[in-house]
């Protein structure tokens, strides 16, 4: 099977949103259409197309005249987005101890794996990403397209909220801790395990601002 060819705006999307997410481009950073292109050398049009997804996706915010600038998440953004953390995300632990697949369960533990490995090594760019994609496939695994569709159009604004903690080792740790309940099936030790997690994240969110 052939794989798909990424277009120029999927490219830079993908561009833009990881240096965002990365800390690459800091919040209320100006991102000018004319600029980005030459910078990656592309056309202006790709580059005006990224822009209105990243609005999409909450990381971008559109100025007049064929500018913008990097969203500035507030103190209650991030209230808000813990919130329905909150209300979701225990629900997905549970789904994802009764439902999850052997194949699913293999890309867990290698994306496991992979930020165990960097959170000892010191890290953070890699543990941070692989934090977040523990999380989107703990959601593929609860097999539930309504909750899916849900999390997608979040999905940057979750990822960036993740990486907002600098203690790389204990998030991994508890991590590991979830995919042992998902593992084992063992459905009130995930859920109950998913509570703690988000607790701890608090804490990690306040003590990094």
């Amino acid at each position: 099977m052939t794989e798909r060819r990424e277009s120029e705006t999927e490219r830079v999307t993908r561009q833009l949103r990881d240096e965002i997410l990365d800390g690459v481009r800091q919040p209320g950073e100006r991102l000018v259409e004319r600029e980005l292109a030459a910078a990656l050398e592309v056309s202006r049009v790709p580059v005006r197309e990224a822009l209105k997804a990243l609005v999409g996706e909450g990381l971008v915010t559109l100025r007049p005249r064929s500018w913008a600038v990097v969203r500035t998440f507030t103190d209650s953004d991030i209230a808000d987005l813990s919130e329905v953390r909150a209300a979701f995300e225990p629900l997905t632990f549970r789904l994802a101890a009764e439902r999850r697949t052997r194949e699913g369960l293999d890309r867990l533990q290698g994306v496991l794996d992979e930020q165990l490995s960097a959170a000892h090594a010191g890290n953070a760019l890699v543990a941070r990403r692989k934090a977040a994609d523990f999380h989107e496939i703990v959601t593929e695994l609860a097999s539930n397209e309504l909750l899916v569709e849900i999390e997608r159009p979040l999905r940057s604004r979750m990822r960036w909220l993740l990486t907002r903690h600098d203690d790389l080792i204990a998030v991994a740790e508890q991590h590991r801790e979830l995919f042992t309940a998902i593992a084992n099936r063992d459905v009130a030790e995930a859920e109950r395990l998913a509570g703690e997690h988000l607790a701890r994240s608090r804490e990690l969110q306040q003590t990094s601002v």
